[in-house]
C-alpha cells in the first residue's frame, strides 16, 4: 500500500490505517493527541529553544551551576505528594525494547518493575510505534501472549512486575504525524496513546498511569511535564496525582535542578533516576569545549570516580529529604554463555549494586533476566525487610558543590579505546538504521543501547 495523508482535525498522518492503527488511532485518542499537541508543542519548542542558548553559554565559557534564583525552593521544607502503593518496593527494575516476547519475559522475571522502553530502546519504525502500543495495551488487560516459530508459547505469571512507560525525550520527534507542516513530539504521541489505552485498566488493577522522563534538561522541562499530567487528570476527570513519574536525572544541567525538578513536578514524580550512560555522554557533549574535561577510555569511567559518585550521592539525598525515591544507574551488561565470561559479568554487576546500595539508592536498573537474581540478591542483603531506603538521609555528606560535579576524571586515554568507542558507534548506528534499538556490542557483554 502506497503512503497517503490521512488527516483529523489539524494532525496529518502520513501512513495509511491498517488493522492494527485502527485499535490504537482510534478517533477519541486522536482527539486527545491533537490537544495535547497544540496545547503543549509550542511551549516545548521555546523549551529546545533554551537548550540551545544554554549549551552557547556554556561553550562560550559558563560553567553549568546551582542556580541562585531557586535558592528558596532548595531550602524550604517540602516534600513530593506521595507513592502508590505498588511503587513502594522498587528493589530492581528491569528495562528493554517493547517487543511481545521481551514483554513478556520482562514482567516474568525476578524483579519489580519492568519499564517498557519508547526511547533509547526504540528504532521508531512506524509499524513498531503501532505495535508496540499494541503490546502494552494487551500487556495491561493480561491477555498478551506470544508463540515462536517452534511452537513455544509465551503468557504472563500471576502477580507479574508493575509497569512503567517510558515516553520518548523532548527533542523526539514522531515523524509520520506533522501538526502546522512539522512532525509531532515523540513524547506526547507515547504518552497520550498509552495513557489513553491504558488508564482505566491500569486504576481498576490497583496501579495506575506510570511514566519514566528521559534526557530532561531543566526545572522548566519537568513543570512542562506537570502541565501536560494536569491536563491529562482534568480531561478524564482523575484526582491530582493519578499520573505519577520518576524522572532520569542524565544530563549536567539537570544534576543542578534536582531540588527545582522534584518541586515542579511535586504532584506527580515518585523519583528520579541516575541515567549514568546518557549522564556520561552529557558530561561529554556539554564540556565539550573545555580539553581538561576529557574523558578517559570507557572502562575507567566508573561510578567511583569522584565526579559520578558525587552525582549518585548528591542525588540520593536530594530525593530522600522530598520523600522521593532514588534509584540507581543501568547495569548495562547481559550473561554470556560462556561460563568464564559470565562470571565475570555478573561479578561485575555484584560490585556495581552493592555500591548503589550501600550509598543509599532504593533500587537499580538491569537490562536483561539473567542479571536479575543477581541484583535482586545485593539489594535484599542491604534492604532486609525494608521496602526501600527512603529514611537515608546522608545528612553526614558535606555540601556537594558544582567543583565536584564538574571535575575532571582521571584515567588512560589510549587509541584503542578511542578505536573501541568509533567501532561501537558505528555498529550501533548500523542497528539502528536496521530497526533495532538495543544491540550487544561490547565484547565485555555490555548493551550498547542509545
Amino acid at each position: 500500500m502506497t503512503e497517503q495523508a490521512t488527516t483529523t482535525d489539524e494532525l496529518a498522518f502520513t501512513r495509511p490505517y491498517g488493522e492494527q492503527e485502527k485499535q490504537i488511532l482510534t478517533a477519541e485518542a486522536v482527539e486527545f493527541l491533537t490537544e495535547l499537541v497544540t496545547h503543549f508543542t509550542p511551549q516545548r519548542n521555546k523549551l529546545l529553544a533554551a537548550r540551545i542558548q544554554q549549551q552557547q553559554d556554556i561553550d562560550n565559557g559558563t560553567l553549568p551551576d546551582f542556580i541562585s534564583e531557586t535558592a528558596s525552593i532548595r531550602d524550604a521544607d517540602w516534600k513530593i505528594r506521595g507513592i502508590p502503593a505498588d511503587l513502594e518496593d522498587r528493589r530492581v527494575e528491569i528495562t528493554g525494547p517493547v517487543e511481545r516476547k521481551m514483554v513478556i519475559n520482562a514482567l516474568n522475571a525476578n524483579v519489580k518493575v519492568f519499564m517498557a522502553d519508547f526511547e533509547d530502546s526504540l528504532a521508531p519504525d512506524w509499524n513498531k510505534v503501532i505495535d508496540e502500543q499494541i503490546n502494552l495495551r494487551d500487556a495491561v488487560n493480561g491477555t498478551i501472549s506470544y508463540t515462536n516459530e517452534a511452537g513455544k508459547i509465551y503468557q504472563l505469571k500471576p502477580n507479574p512486575a508493575v509497569l512503567i512507560c517510558r515516553v520518548r525525550g523532548l527533542h523526539l520527534p514522531e515523524k509520520h504525524v506533522t501538526w502546522r507542516g512539522e512532525a509531532i513530539p515523540g513524547s506526547l504521541f507515547d504518552f497520550a496513546l498509552y495513557f489513553f489505552h491504558n488508564y482505566q485498566a491500569l486504576l481498576a488493577k490497583g496501579s495506575g498511569p506510570y511514566f519514566y522522563l528521559p534526557k530532561t534538561q531543566s526545572w522548566q522541562e519537568a513543570a512542562w511535564w506537570s502541565e501536560v499530567f494536569s491536563y491529562a487528570e482534568d480531561r478524564f476527570n482523575l484526582p491530582r496525582g493519578t499520573i505519577k513519574a520518576t524522572l532520569l536525572i542524565e544530563t549536567l544541567p539537570a544534576v543542578f535542578q534536582m531540588d527545582e525538578i522534584l518541586h515542579a513536578l511535586r504532584d506527580h514524580i515518585v523519583g528520579l533516576n541516575c541515567g549514568r550512560w546518557d549522564y556520561i555522554f552529557s558530561y561529554i557533549k556539554t564540556l565539550k569545549n573545555y580539553p581538561d574535561r576529557v574523558l578517559p577510555d570507557r572502562q575507567a569511567v566508573t561510578m567511583d570516580k569522584p565526579f559520578l559518585n558525587a552525582y549518585s550521592r548528591l542525588l540520593i539525598k536530594t530525593c530522600h529529604k522530598r520523600g522521593a525515591f532514588a534509584m540507581g544507574g543501568m547495569a548495562a551488561f547481559i550473561p554470556s554463555k560462556d561460563e568464564e565470561r559470565n562470571n565475570q559479568v555478573l561479578n561485575k554487576v555484584k560490585a556495581d549494586k552493592a555500591l548503589e546500595a550501600n550509598n543509599g539508592h532504593d533500587g537499580t536498573w538491569i537490562a536483561h533476566p539473567g542479571l536479575a537474581d543477581t541484583a535482586m540478591a545485593v539489594f535484599n542483603d542491604i534492604l532486609g525487610s525494608r521496602k526501600n531506603q527512603l529514611e537515608v538521609l546522608r545528612e553526614q555528606d558535606a555540601p556537594i558543590t558544582a567543583d565536584q560535579l564538574l571535575a575532571p576524571c582521571d584515567g588512560e586515554r589510549t587509541e584503542e579505546g578511542m578505536r573501541a568507542n568509533i567501532r561501537v558507534a558505528v555498529q550501533y548506528i548500523e542497528a539502528w538504521i536496521s530497526g533495532n534499538g538495543c544491540a550487544d556490542l561490547w565484547p565485555d557483554g555490555r548493551c550498547g543501547d542509545g
